[in-house]
This record gives structure tokens, C-alpha cells and sequence, in this order.
């Protein structure tokens, strides 16, 4: 396979392309294939931080394990980080490029396509294949003249494109035709084929549904992908969470560890609970709810894109006055990044919320000033004497009153964060990821909180990443038509598929930009 390409596109958000690109990216990479992911846009607060200090999607950093490769700005050059439902940072190969408002979203695919580009065109030459996840749907007609991401990617590449469709939200051959039915004939004549997501029971029952869809479109089906109890790791948002994270394997002491983690409306880099959640007898909950925070043996405060803003919710909801409440009662109370922040004396902020001086909580001797320029950076460390790294993005730049003793030690001896009794803050995201730190906390907690817990000696949290990756890749060989699907990533969409009337009406004849292959 040479030059090799696909575009995973989705009728919704959710539909599981995040999931389906990693799984594909491991399927090939288990063939010998050269394969990278791809995603020309993200919108999405969960980011990761690239070795040489640049910031892409975490779901683009999840594929770029499924490939076997280290995560790299050119797998999502254009990041939109929400800061309000109506204003977006703009992250452009990995550096912060300023603010995006919502009235001025059609700007942007301009502004950025030369930069999607150049990418793509890099990836290409370099890959044997390039697996591309689109974002949203690919026929949202209101922005199809600016896309970079979906059909206008697709377009410009000569890539052909994969459609999912999520059968658990119901009215899965509607979408599907649907979605084809409202693009423009040039759009298209790129999609080869559909693929379910997350069905269970017999397939067999699928099978007229699926034989009439194709008679419809001319299309195939390329597989069914049942729906599967241990794909929860790396969500792309937080509202692909259920209540409670994971599958909690039963505790190895007599008492389960309660986790609560405040579900905050901006909420970034909330996969960092998910590492927690894989040790046997922690239950780890997202929430709202006063009394699960009061019950918690342990209450996390996560990262924020508004820290500001975020405060202030928390304080119109009564939540801060039950986070005192747990800390003063000497229970276990862990602050990340801008949950970290909020838990010190003052926020000076004239970047994010432009709000100027806010008090924070007060749990913590630390003040906070927001800098214009963005720390993104892979730091280790130790925590009392355990190996622990992690990694960095945020604006805030904390002051720690002298005598206080940190959260980590860095190499050249000095602190990172904050700890005060029973109350710890850190900027650093991923920790928990590393082993040997998360036994040490959590034994810590638990003994703070009063709770008969023992941490498992043998949990890898990288061993149930690999072992996702793997599931996904087994399920993409078993259930899918891989050799039809080799087909289109080497040869592109097949000639001559029908057009589905009525197509897009006023569709551009041709993408804008100039990603050519």
C-alpha cells in the first residue's frame, strides 16, 4: 500500500469515529502498513502534549498509539478550545493563535487551510497510509462552503470516505441515507461504504435493513461493531461519560474508595480520573450532586479552559461551601490544573475571563496570575520519593507561600503544585497514568479518609491502554470487510456510484483551500 487514504466520517458527534480511526490505525499497523492518524480540525477541552511542547487532541494522541507512534502536531493541526458557548481558542499546530468567536466561525477555514495542507501532505509522504477522523457530521449544510474537516477534506485530498452510524440513538438507516442524500453530487460520489457502531443482539435481524440500504445508496455496509463494554478510555468530551467511569473490578479491601469528580460546565482533560477508575475497588463518579460530594471519600476538582467562570458556577450552585466542608473535615481533596487554581487565595485574570482579581477557595497558600503565553510541557518529577510525569497546558502561573510543602519534586529539587494536610494541587495532567504514583496517592487517601482500602499491586495502566487498542483493532478484523476496506484506502471510492436526489442545493463545485494530494 502506498499513499494510501480514508476519511471516518460520522452522522453525529459520538458516532464513534474517534474510536473507529484508532481501531482501523491498529488493524493496519498489526498488517506492517506505515499508517498515521489525522484530524484537520478538533474542537474538544481533553488536548494532549505533543515531546516537543505543541498541543493536539487527545483522541489524535490515542490513534497515534494505535500506529505506534508518538503524538505529533501534524496529526491535528487546527485545535478549537471552548472557553464559552460562544468563544473558541484557536491552537494551530500546536501553539495558541488567539480567539474564534462563533460569528466569526466562517473565517476560519480559510485562514487555517494552507496549514491542514501542508500537514496532510507531510503525513502522506511519509505514511503508507493516513487514517482521517472528520468532526461532527459531514452534511452540515449550514458550513459545508468553509469545511476543512469533512467532505471539503475529503474533496480536496481525492479521499474516499467511511460513514458510522451510532445504532444506539436509534434511526440508524436514516442517518445514513440521509447524511449521503444531502450532499452535492461531487461529494457524493467520494462516500464507498457505511459502517454500524455499537449494536447489540443478532446481526442476522440487520441483515434486510442492511441489503435495502445498499438497493437505496448503492452503497455497502462494511461491518457492524457491536457495542462493547470496555471502550470508555480517552473520551474525546466529558458528555460521553456515564455516571460512574469505567467497569470497577471489586476491591481488594473490605471497603470500596468513593471518588467524586466535580463535572464543571468547562471542564478540560477530564480522561485524567480515567486512570483512577481502572484500579480495582475505585469508584469513580462525574457529578453535580451536593450529597455524592459529602459522601466522597475523595473529591477532585479537574481541569477548567475557564477557570474564572467555572469558580463562579461552583459558587452559584453552593458546591464550594460543600468542597470546604470535605477539606475541613480532613477528608482528601485534589486540585488539577484549574481545579488546582481554584483552590488557592486569588486568581488574577486577564487572559482567559478577563474577570481581573477573584477570590479563589482559599484551601491552598497559592495565587494564581494568568500569562499570556501558554505552558505546554512534559515535566517528571517525584512524589515522596516515587517516579511520577505527567504534562502541562495552562495559562495560570502559580506563587506558592514560602514553606509550603509541593506536590512533586522536580529534578533540580525544587516544587511543582501545592500539598496542606489532607489538600494537594498540581498543574500537571496524566499523573495518574503513572503506576507507582497513583498506588502512593490513593493509599494516602484512603487512609486520610478513614476508608479499610487496599490498592491492587498489578494495575498497568498503560497494559489496559495497549489492551484497548488491541480490542478495537480485533474488532475492526473480526466484524468488518477488511479486504473491501483495504480496497478503498488503496484505490479510493469505486466509479460510478449513485447519486442520492436531492443533494445539496448551492454546494461549492469545489472545496476551498488547496489540499491537494
Amino acid at each position: 500500500m502506498s499513499n494510501g487514504a480514508l476519511l471516518v466520517a460520522g452522522t453525529t458527534s459520538d458516532a464513534g469515529k474517534s474510536v473507529l480511526t484508532a481501531g482501523i490505525c491498529r488493524w493496519l499497523r498489526r498488517r506492517g502498513v506505515r499508517v498515521a492518524p489525522f484530524k484537520a480540525q478538533n474542537m474538544s477541552n481533553n488536548s494532549a502534549v505533543t515531546p516537543d511542547g505543541g498541543e493536539i487532541g487527545r483522541a489524535q494522541a490515542l490513534q497515534a498509539a494505535a500506529c505506534g507512534l508518538v503524538p505529533d502536531t501534524r496529526f491535528n493541526p487546527v485545535l478549537l478550545k471552548p472557553g464559552s458557548e460562544r468563544s473558541s481558542q484557536i491552537v494551530l499546530r500546536g501553539k495558541p493563535h488567539g480567539f474564534l468567536d462563533a460569528a466569526d466561525f466562517a473565517r476560519l477555514g480559510p485562514m487555517v487551510a494552507d496549514t491542514v495542507a501542508e500537514s496532510l501532505a507531510g503525513l502522506r509522504r511519509d505514511f503508507d497510509a493516513v487514517i482521517c477522523e472528520g468532526a461532527g457530521s459531514p452534511t452540515e449544510i449550514n458550513l459545508r462552503h468553509h469545511d476543512i474537516v469533512n467532505m471539503g477534506l475529503a474533496r480536496e485530498a481525492d479521499m474516499p470516505v467511511v460513514i458510522v452510524g451510532d445504532i444506539d440513538k436509534g434511526g440508524v438507516f436514516a442517518h445514513l441515507f440521509g447524511t449521503v442524500a444531502l450532499m452535492s453530487r461531487e461529494d457524493q460520489a467520494l462516500v464507498a461504504g457505511f459502517v454500524i457502531n455499537k449494536f447489540r443482539g443478532d446481526v442476522g435481524l440487520l441483515r434486510p435493513g442492511l441489503d435495502q440500504l445498499e438497493g437505496l445508496t448503492g452503497r455497502p455496509t462494511f461491518g457492524v461493531v457491536p457495542w462493547h463494554l470496555d471502550l470508555w478510555l480517552d473520551a474525546e468530551d466529558d458528555v460521553a461519560y456515564g455516571r460512574v467511569l469505567g467497569r470497577p473490578a471489586p476491591p481488594r479491601g473490605r471497603e470500596w474508595l468513593d471518588v467524586a469528580v466535580v463535572r464543571l460546565p468547562r471542564m478540560s482533560n477530564a480522561t485524567d480520573a480515567e486512570a483512577l477508575a481502572c484500579e480495582p475497588g475505585v469508584r469513580v463518579r462525574m457529578t453535580i450532586e451536593p450529597s455524592e460530594l459529602s459522601a466522597a471519600d475523595l473529591i477532585v476538582l479537574p481541569g477548567s479552559k475557564s477557570t474564572v467562570d467555572d469558580l463562579a458556577w461552583l459558587r452559584s450552585r453552593g458546591l464550594d461551601a460543600v468542597i470546604e466542608e470535605h477539606a475541613q473535615a480532613g477528608k482528601p481533596l485534589l486540585g488539577l490544573c484549574g481545579g488546582y487554581q481554584m483552590l488557592g487565595r486569588v486568581i488574577r485574570d486577564d487572559v482567559e475571563s478577563r474577570r481581573s482579581e477573584v477570590p479563589g477557595l482559599g484551601l491552598l497558600p497559592v495565587e494564581v496570575d494568568f500569562a499570556a503565553e501558554k505552558t505546554l510541557r512534559r515535566p517528571t518529577g517525584t512524589y515522596d520519593g516515587v517516579p511520577v510525569g505527567g504534562y502541562e497546558i495552562h495559562h495560570g502561573v502559580d506563587h506558592v507561600a514560602d514553606g509550603t510543602p509541593a506536590m512533586f519534586t522536580l529534578p533540580d529539587g525544587t516544587g511543582e503544585g501545592a500539598r496542606l494536610g489532607a489538600v494537594s494541587g498540581t498543574h500537571w495532567h496524566g499523573a495518574f497514568e503513572h503506576d507507582d504514583f497513583r498506588r502512593a496517592y490513593l493509599t494516602e487517601a484512603a487512609t486520610r479518609a478513614g476508608a479499610d482500602f487496599t490498592v491492587a499491586p498489578g494495575t498497568s495502566f498503560a497494559a489496559v491502554r495497549e489492551g484497548m487498542l488491541d480490542l478495537l483493532g480485533d474488532l475492526v478484523e473480526e466484524h468488518l470487510d477488511t479486504a473491501a476496506l483495504l480496497r478503498v484506502i488503496a484505490d479510493g471510492a469505486p466509479a460510478g456510484l449513485p447519486f442520492l436526489p436531492p443533494g445539496a442545493p448551492g454546494a461549492p463545485s469545489q472545496a476551498q483551500g488547496t489540499m491537494g494530494r
